[in-house]
């Protein structure tokens, strides 16, 4: 079992540190077993969450459909003067769909028939060739942009000046960082300014094995893979890890500089990028007009809830009520031993908020996250979980009166979704000619 509300300390001075603390973890909680195998078979025990029996129905959700006008005008103000740090987690290489970084997935040549075949999918209500030839990450940043012009129209401010206040943090694979960060570069880094948009290039690990004598090691022979987004939430914490692009080349942030950063900032939204609704709207006042109240009630993390889909039940954060612990959380469903996806009534939406970011990067520095274990080709590796911030920081969980289903591109059932969701942007009008004035691209499909 697994308890995510006491982690095994982990030492982030920097990626040895790391890597040693995941050999020591392994070490104390794999003593006893003879192989990889033995510890493959009992995964799911080992990330159990501990109360699992005792969790009950969720108690304490806030219903946030009518924040005050004077909450819903901070909001504004707060995003028209580039106070919010707008996270967008772009690392993911989508293996589940199995076509690469999310990011960089264009459906108009990546779907092609034989992919479609290949996903078991028919005939689509959207063709993918039907649609300009941008990709998930293109269309991503120009939504945001979009929004935040509308925005600033509204108050009656330039759009070019409220996009050049707005600070970006866009975390990217190795295997894609260069291509992600040509693609800022050749779209004019969607309006905003290059040196308030950072990146930060979330790294990959080999995996552990058993040494004959005992004891778990780096294993340089094994494959590479990423820690999950709680690995990438840690590592932004690390002394310089945030870079910007600017004449000179890359240049590295110390800790303490991003850290200032953040104290500058009343809210960090972490955006995912596979989320399909913030397709048709990146912006959410009403979620960001909740964050702020929340934040200066001295809570740490703002989660929303929305509703499994039925018709393609999804795994993710889980919210239940602990007992024990007094209070709701957010349990990642790979700790529900034994719960079926068609079970969890509700799942954590794409997109989390951090008023208050520096105190929650502090603590996460100073403390770390749980971490489970996974067995990924004959080594073993490690599933940090973002959202399993709510265990360590003061969280509230909200939700809409009407709870719609999830809506996310995390697998081949999701496609035709997708597809909708990218037709209805390109169909907005003026939407296209606008970005293609925006990026100096020609995006247009001919």
């Amino acid at each position: 079992m697994l308890d995510p509300a006491t982690p095994s300390p982990v030492d982030l001075k920097d990626f040895s540190a790391y890597i040693a603390s995941c050999a020591a973890i392994a070490d104390q909680r794999l003593q006893g077993y003879a192989g990889i195998e033995a510890v493959a078979r009992d995964e799911a025990a080992l990330n159990e969450y501990p109360r699992l029996g005792r969790l009950r129905p969720p108690q304490d959700v806030l219903i946030i459909d009518q924040p005050s006008p004077a909450a819903l005008d901070a909001a504004r103000q707060s995003l028209l003067r580039g106070e919010v740090l707008l996270e967008h987690a772009c690392a993911g290489e989508a293996t589940r769909l199995g076509l690469g970084p999310k990011y960089l997935l264009s459906p108009a040549s990546d779907l092609t028939p034989a992919v479609l075949r290949d996903m078991g999918l028919g005939k689509l209500a959207v063709k993918p060739t039907a649609l300009s030839a941008m990709s998930l990450g293109r269309r991503h940043m120009l939504q945001l942009a979009w929004d935040l012009g509308v925005l600033a129209q509204e108050a009656g401010l330039s759009p070019d000046t409220v996009l050049g206040r707005q600070w970006l943090l866009i975390i990217v694979g190795e295997t894609s960082a260069e291509r992600i960060m040509a693609d800022f570069s050749q779209a004019n880094f969607y309006g905003f300014d290059p040196a308030k948009a950072l990146f930060m290039i979330q790294r990959s690990f080999h995996g552990l094995d058993l040494r004959p004598g005992g004891g778990w090691a780096y294993d340089l022979a094994a494959p590479k893979r990423l820690h999950n987004h709680g690995q990438m939430l840690m590592q932004s914490t690390m002394n310089r890890q945030i870079l910007r692009i600017d004449s000179g080349g890359k240049r590295f942030l110390e800790w303490d500089e991003y850290r200032m950063l953040l104290e500058g900032m009343v809210d960090k939204v972490s955006f995912n990028i596979e989320d399909l609704g913030y397709l048709n709207g990146a912006l959410d006042l009403t979620g960001l007009a909740t964050a702020l109240e929340l934040g200066g009630q001295g809570f740490g993390m703002v989660m929303e809830v929305v509703a499994n889909n039925p018709r393609n039940p999804q795994k993710g954060g889980a919210l239940y009520h602990d007992p024990q612990l007094g209070r709701d959380v957010m349990i990642e469903s790979f700790q529900l031993r034994g719960v079926r996806n068609e079970d969890i009534a509700f799942l954590n939406k794409n997109i989390n908020h951090y008023p208050n970011p520096a105190k929650m990067a502090a603590e996460v520095r100073r403390r770390g996250l749980s971490m489970p274990v996974s067995v990924k080709n004959g080594y073993l590796y490690f599933q940090p979980v973002q959202g399993d911030v709510n265990f360590l920081l003061p969280t509230a969980f909200v939700r809409r009166a009407l709870l719609e289903p999830i809506s996310a591109w995390k697998s081949a059932a999701d496609t035709e979704a997708a597809l909708k969701a990218m037709l209805m942007q390109e169909r907005r009008p003026g939407f296209m000619t606008w970005a293609e004035n925006i990026t100096g691209l020609r995006l247009q499909k001919v």
